[in-house]
């Protein structure tokens, strides 16, 4: 029952931020974006949206008990899951599921992008090891990880070589480097 609650308001949490990143897209785009990396996307949903089943499936279907570690693991779930907001919330229309890219924007240089370059890929990074790891399902905690870990490995790159090309980020992140 805990697990379905879980599951549930992380899908709910899921569903409103495609949302947002939706009506953040379209503003986007009315100002002159425009989006990179389109190819692997439908890979990057039918990764996140594998996660899900995968977990289910494994929690549900070959009983997964609650681990003794939960507390623990739940607490730090609620942590990432506040890192999270502010991650959304200090970029603000900034913010997508996708790489859309604004010419000539200002890189956002503050909350958790003042101390971490991807923060928010840091959050589902973690969130993909903690809710299976949760209720013992170890097979989506690793197989995930591996999956994710090589998207991130064509996303990233991408996602930096287009806001380098379009925007003042290697700038600004010369600048940090050489203020520390």
């Amino acid at each position: 029952m805990l697990f379905l609650v879980i599951i549930s308001l992380v899908i709910l949490q899921r569903i409103t931020e495609v949302i947002i990143a939706k009506r953040n897209e379209k503003k986007m785009l009315a100002q002159g974006a425009y989006e990179v990396g389109a190819s692997h996307y439908p890979f990057m949903l039918a990764l996140h949206f594998s996660f899900f089943i995968f977990l289910i499936v494994e929690v549900l279907f070959f009983d997964r008990e609650i681990s003794p570690l939960f507390p623990l693991f739940f607490l730090i779930f609620l942590f990432v899951q506040a890192f999270r907001i502010w991650c959304l919330t200090t970029l603000g229309q900034f913010w997508n599921t996708k790489i859309i890219i604004l010419p000539n924007a200002n890189i956002v240089r503050k909350g958790p992008y003042l101390y971490l370059k991807h923060p928010n890929y840091v959050v589902v990074c973690m969130e993909i090891v903690l809710l299976p790891l949760m209720f013992q399902a170890y097979f989506t905690a690793i197989c995930f990880t591996l999956l994710n870990l090589a998207m991130l490995s064509v996303r990233i790159p991408m996602e930096e070589k287009a806001l380098s090309e379009a925007t003042d980020y290697h700038k600004e992140f010369k600048k940090k480097i050489s203020a520390s």
